[in-house]
C-alpha cells in the first residue's frame, strides 16, 4: 500500500511551538479574570492595579516588537497565574541582568508593597 499525497506534503511553515498571542482586550480581562479567581483579596487588588496601570502606558506603543514582548510575558503571567505557579515564581541573577535600574527598582518597590500587605 502507497502512502498518500497528503502524508508526504510537508507543511509550508514549522508548527509553532507555544499558543498564538491573545489580543491585547482579550488578554487584559482574561488576566483580570484570572486575578478573581485564583488570587487572595488583598493580591487581588495590587495585582488588578498594576495590571491596568501597564496596559493602560503601553497602549499608545507603535513597535511591533514591544508589543509582541509586551503580549508574550503577559501571556506567560496569565498561564502562571492559572496553573498555580504563580507562588513558586524565581528570578535568576540573569533575569535581574536583563532588567534596567528603573525596572529593577519597581520590581523592589512591588516586592517591598507585597511583603507590606503579608504582614497586615
Amino acid at each position: 500500500m502507497r502512502p498518500s499525497l497528503v502524508r508526504l506534503v510537508r507543511p509550508r511553515r514549522p508548527e509553532r511551538k507555544t499558543p498564538p498571542l491573545l489580543p491585547p482586550l482579550k488578554l487584559y480581562r482574561s488576566i483580570l479574570r484570572a486575578h478573581r479567581t485564583k488570587l487572595p483579596a488583598e493580591l487581588r487588588f495590587l495585582g488588578d492595579e498594576y495590571v491596568k496601570a501597564e496596559f493602560k502606558a503601553h497602549k499608545s506603543t507603535d513597535n511591533a516588537l514591544h508589543i509582541v514582548g509586551f503580549l508574550t510575558q503577559w501571556q506567560d503571567y496569565l498561564r502562571s497565574i492559572d496553573g498555580g505557579t504563580w507562588q513558586e515564581g524565581k528570578m535568576t541573577q540573569s533575569d535581574l541582568d536583563k532588567m534596567s535600574p528603573e525596572q529593577v527598582s519597581q520590581l523592589y518597590e512591588l516586592m517591598q508593597e507585597t511583603k507590606r500587605i503579608g504582614q497586615q
